[in-house]
């Protein structure tokens, strides 16, 4: 694996909520979503209703944009994931699986979920030096 790449699943790995933008042209959305990450397929896996504007509009429009970070005051200490994907319904068994063995009390909710496929990641990392972005992206 990429060692860049690898800086990235290694910070994804620490976490489990993203903020996700959608828009249907007309209008936005952010969104949380708590999430598993399945590094060699390169993709989120989250649990969301058609009835959510967020669906709603990846309905009309995959491309979805979002971000992860570690909340902290120490400048030194800044790390923050962006990256842009295209979003649509999960229908891979091993997806499925990877998502109720990360959130297995999900499973009683049997909820929908969906794929968020990334084309494009940018880690800013303060710890390798102010302001160091990584930038990955799969093609």
């Amino acid at each position: 694996m990429d060692s860049n790449l690898e800086k990235i699943s290694l910070f994804i790995s620490k976490h489990h909520v993203m903020s996700m933008a959608t828009t249907n042209n007309a209008e936005l959305s952010v969104c949380s979503l708590f999430y598993a990450y399945d590094a060699d397929k390169l993709c989120f896996v989250v649990a969301s209703s058609d009835e959510t504007l967020h669906v709603k509009h990846v309905l009309q429009n995959s491309a979805v944009a979002g971000n992860i970070l570690l909340e902290t005051d120490e400048v030194g200490r800044i790390q923050g994931l962006q990256f842009r994907a295209v979003m649509q319904e999960v229908h891979d068994d091993a997806l499925k699986k990877l998502y109720f063995k990360t959130f297995p009390y999900a499973l009683v909710m049997l909820p929908k979920l969906w794929q968020i496929k990334v084309n494009y990641f940018k880690l800013t990392d303060n710890r390798l030096g102010f302001g160091k972005k990584i930038i990955y992206s799969p093609v």
